[in-house]
């Protein structure tokens, strides 16, 4: 983990990069993806939800503070959205369209101002970081 300075058009502009987006999003699938098949189960995408931490981030609470069975849910839930044709497996371009729009949510979020925060190492933020930097150097 790093602390960094970001704001939303850092974010915008790693995702309007489809080299550096698309290449990142590659490699994040084919980490996923422990089989090998080009599609993403619920169990070969569980422990990138649980690194989320959606329900710390956004409500204040450690997630091992809610019952299994509601984080179980949750996670149900934030996969049928990468799941657009809900056919039970993720594949790329679902994948894709999903991060891409949490990422653009993000930005969105973050809006004009840079703001500091910590960013785990590999992370799309982190990337998107990353490629500024270079760009700039």
């Amino acid at each position: 983990m790093s602390v960094e300075i970001l704001d939303g058009d850092t974010i915008r502009r790693f995702v309007a990069d489809e080299a550096a987006f698309g290449a990142s999003i590659e490699a994040r699938f084919a980490g996923l993806d422990t089989d090998n098949d080009g599609l993403l189960s619920f169990e070969e995408m569980e422990n990138e939800l649980s690194s989320l931490r959606v329900v710390e981030v956004h409500f204040g609470v450690d997630d091992e503070a809610v019952r299994p069975d509601e984080l179980a849910r949750l996670h149900r839930g934030l996969f049928a959205r990468f799941d657009r044709d809900g056919d039970g497996r993720v594949d790329m371009e679902e994948f894709r369209e999903e991060m891409r729009e949490v990422l653009l949510a993000v930005a969105a979020g973050l809006g004009f101002l840079p703001v500091q925060m910590v960013v785990e190492d590999g992370s799309f933020l982190k990337l998107a970081v990353e490629r500024e930097k270079t760009l700039q150097a």
